[in-house]
């Protein structure tokens, strides 16, 4: 009987379909047998983690499939505040960061380049400048985390109801910090925005008068002479993802965030470094998670090469990406075929390879292999193919639900065998005592 599902996802895997690849997506153009195989043995279907058409970053969207509640989302920026190990009080605000090359125009800061090219002192020494502001009753804390990325931390009587000061595109002015439409008159969103406002433009000219970026203009190299932010956050409280789902959860993956929002929700990780071969570095991930299926009943098995070379804006890029994920699986697919195992392979959402968007609103493909999993008659895993299949389009929590129904966990509707009603079965019941 199945006691573990392992959930593969390989994120950003789906697409838009581009004539270079004669009208397909990537994943229709790459060789995958691996994935096909397994399309071929279960059930198939379309993934949306919200809506259709709702483009998603990853963060919201994990944390939809973990079946949690967007009201209860804490802001990507807590989560790869927690996931660096900065511990952000519960009353900090904590925003993604990076440094860019900025030019005046006007009385606005255009955005010239993201991350320029920097040596490590480099990296160091100018965020080392930025670290530590002070306005009013608010501090400022830059923490770098990697490269030219970072995590501002605002502690006092601070909101995380604040706007982006990124515009992402180039040739573009930093955006005014404000308050939320919605928050109000909150006066503490309000001294929020003034207090971010002001440690920018402070880190602009602090930067631009530091001894690098006179060496970097006399070498023709672009400035490193501002910081922008965005995606404010705060902690939440939830329930843990065991006490929700009755089940212990491991996620295997690379990145800070995933790692913040397993601390978040409750979850192990097992923090795993990239390498420059994406397959490779599924199929560790794989047998790793093979080794601890024993210990956990849901295990989340991530890969951001896809949604990497999404990002390259270069169809072909995603294709090769793809296929070497899927010579990766092809090492332990026989491993993962075992009767205790269910295996779910999907996205958490589409990257286009090309066009102006980060990421896109279309449906994932989705398939499920493992014991009493119905077969259907999709034979090749891609966004067309398995739309086909047996699952039909699935949203959201469907997710964890099917998890408990695959592993025999499902709680009858109407049962009631602790005073929570979980959808899980059995609760974390109490035996009847006698006086």
């Amino acid at each position: 009987m199945p006691r573990c599902c392992i959930l593969v996802l390989l994120d950003g895997l789906g697409d838009r379909a581009y004539a270079s690849l004669q009208g397909k997506t990537p994943l229709q153009a790459a060789a995958t047998p691996h994935l096909d195989r397994l399309a071929s043995m279960g059930s198939n279907g379309l993934f949306q983690a919200i809506r259709p058409g709702l483009a998603l970053p990853s963060e919201n969207a994990h944390f939809a499939m973990f079946g949690f509640e967007q009201a209860e989302f804490p802001g990507r920026g807590y989560l790869e505040a927690a996931g660096a190990g900065l511990a952000p009080g519960r009353e900090d605000v904590a925003l993604l960061a990076h440094f860019v090359s900025l030019k005046r125009q006007g009385n606005t800061l255009q955005l010239i380049r993201h991350r320029p090219k920097a040596e490590v002192d480099e990296q160091e020494a100018l965020a080392r400048l930025v670290a530590s502001y002070i306005k009013g009753e608010i501090a400022v804390r830059y923490d770098r985390t990697h490269g030219l990325d970072g995590i501002v931390t605002m502690k006092g009587a601070v909101s995380p109801a604040i706007t982006d000061s990124d515009p992402l595109e180039t040739a573009t002015p930093l955006v005014e910090v404000e308050p939320w439409q919605d928050a109000g008159g909150d006066a503490s969103a309000r001294e929020t925005a003034a207090a971010l406002k002001a440690y920018l433009v402070w880190c602009h000219e602090q930067l631009a008068a530091h001894p690098i970026n006179t060496k970097r203009r006399k070498r023709g190299e672009p400035e490193i002479n501002g910081v922008v932010t965005q995606r404010a956050g705060r902690w939440r409280q939830v329930d843990s993802f065991s006490k929700r789902w009755g089940m212990q959860g491991l996620s295997i993956s690379s990145g800070l965030m995933y790692w913040g929002l397993a601390s978040f929700i409750g979850m192990d990780s097992e923090k795993v470094p990239d390498t420059a071969d994406p397959g490779h570095d599924l199929a560790e991930r794989l047998r790793l998670a093979r080794r601890k299926a024993a210990d956990y009943e849901f295990i989340h098995v991530h890969s951001k090469a896809p949604d990497v070379a999404g990002h390259s804006k270069d169809p072909f890029n995603k294709v090769a990406a793809i296929e070497s994920l899927d010579r990766g699986l092809g090492k332990v697919i026989e491993e993962l075929l075992a009767d205790e195992i269910v295996l779910v392979v999907t996205a958490d959402h589409s990257t286009p390879s090309s066009g102006p968007l980060v990421h896109s609103g279309e449906a994932v493909p989705f398939t499920v292999v493992g014991e009493g999993i119905r077969r259907d008659n999709v034979f090749l895993f891609d966004e067309v193919s398995c739309a086909g299949g047996a699952l039909g389009m699935l949203q959201g929590s469907d997710l964890m639900y099917l998890v408990l129904n695959w592993l025999d966990r499902a709680k009858l509707q109407g049962l009631m065998d602790t005073p929570r009603n979980q959808p899980f079965w059995p609760g974390s019941r109490r035996p009847l005592l006698l006086d």
